[in-house]
């Protein structure tokens, strides 16, 4: 249930005006463009639009590279071999780059399907899975260690290590006391 004063849960709902005030906001922006239009409308935008130059030209210059590296290692360059197949593959990283980040978008500005929605309220409502052979158990809560003299004698050494630091400590001024 919504208090006075607080903003609706759902874009759709929103006035206009709030809107257009958080233009900047990218995520305002989702909302807006899920309201208004289809999803992949945001591919227009300069910013995408650029992205998408930037892209063109890396895999371009990516598979010129490729080339020249393949004249050279034709010419007797060896080491050339390796970077002619090394160029083109990260052409291809490239682009899958890029459409995964434009995938990732789309199901962000989509939002989750009814089949995602079902299978995460079934894996929540199933509780914690592990691995066969795998459980968990109660931990014994130690007995009481006031006994222990190993214990103690190492607690004296600490002690011991603490004021000797700290009266180095204090002759080279890092403690005010």
């Amino acid at each position: 249930m919504e208090t006075p004063g607080s903003a609706p849960a759902d874009a759709a709902v929103a006035a206009p005006a709030d809107r257009a005030e958080s233009a900047d906001d990218p995520a305002a922006e989702r909302e807006h463009s899920a309201a208004t239009g289809p999803a992949w409308i945001f591919l227009l935008y300069p910013r995408w639009l650029a992205w998408l130059a930037f892209v063109i030209v890396a895999f371009w210059g990516m598979l010129w590279l490729g080339d020249w590296q393949f004249h050279r290692a034709i010419s007797g360059n060896g080491l050339s071999w390796a970077y002619t197949f090394e160029w083109p593959l990260f052409a291809g990283f490239g682009v899958i780059f890029w459409a995964r980040t434009v995938r990732d978008e789309l199901r962000l500005r989509l939002g989750p399907s009814q089949k995602e929605i079902a299978r995460a309220a079934a894996e929540a409502a199933a509780g914690p899975v592990l691995p066969d052979g795998i459980g968990t158990r109660q931990i014994d809560r130690p007995a009481d260690d006031s006994d222990d003299d190993d214990l103690d004698s190492y607690n004296a050494y600490l002690d011991r290590l603490n004021s000797e630091v700290k009266s180095t400590a204090r002759w080279r001024g890092y403690y005010g006391g």
